[in-house]
């Protein structure tokens, strides 16, 4: 059974926004006089912007309600993005060439207001078929929502898809679809031993990614 589509997460994979998310969250619980949780970043990359911003204010104890702590922070990235957008090398062009041999779809943690100014500004709107985040699905990655959402609007079945992720929450949710699983692992945040042995192939950089490779995963 041969890949029909592939879809690609944003964050870790498109542009290299971890260390912006990690930065800006990071200083925006300091302002509380909090600090993150040993776990909180591992926790947070892949949760949905609800799952997130209850975490920081639920668990970490930042004194708002998850709704303000969300149009805080996402107005805090939206601005960081505008400035300065972290555009992963190769990452635009890679996403050009699969998408001129496969339909593809974007499947992000990231809330829709940031999905949409990095693809516009990127110049890849009208690229992706379909883009989905995980605050339009029930559940945030790992769970598998996002992906068979994605791959049900495709009008594929998700064993016939491939996945691109770097996190391990990502790659849980693409194996827990039941996706092909491509790993492009983050040098600062590596995804942990048992997510990476999800994938049934490695690349060190996106850019690296071919479609013969692609071809070759089922």
């Amino acid at each position: 059974m041969s890949i029909a589509a592939v879809v690609f997460d944003l964050d870790g994979v498109i542009i290299d926004s971890e260390e912006v998310w990690e930065e800006v969250r990071r200083g925006y619980v300091a302002e509380f006089g909090r600090s993150f949780l040993p776990d909180s970043q591992d926790r947070m990359m892949g949760m949905s912007t609800g799952e997130w911003s209850s975490h920081l204010a639920e668990e970490v104890g930042v004194p708002r309600i998850p709704a303000q702590v969300a149009d805080d922070v996402l107005g805090r990235m939206a601005a960081r993005y505008r400035d300065d957008l972290p555009l992963i090398e190769g990452s635009v062009e890679a996403v050009r060439r699969i998408a001129s041999h496969f339909p593809v779809a974007l499947a992000s943690s990231s809330a829709r207001i940031l999905i949409d100014q990095v693809l516009a500004t990127a110049g890849l709107t009208d690229v992706f078929q379909v883009t989905l985040s995980t605050e339009e699905v029930l559940r945030g990655k790992p769970h598998p929502d996002v992906y068979l959402t994605a791959a049900e609007k495709l009008g594929l079945a998700p064993a016939v898809c491939a996945a691109v992720e770097d996190s391990s929450n990502g790659l849980r949710s693409a194996a827990a679809a039941g996706l092909a699983v491509v790993a492009v692992p983050h040098g600062i945040y590596p995804p942990a031993p048992d997510a990476l042995a999800m994938a049934s192939l490695v690349v060190p950089r996106l850019s690296e990614l071919t479609v013969e490779a692609i071809d070759r995963l089922r």
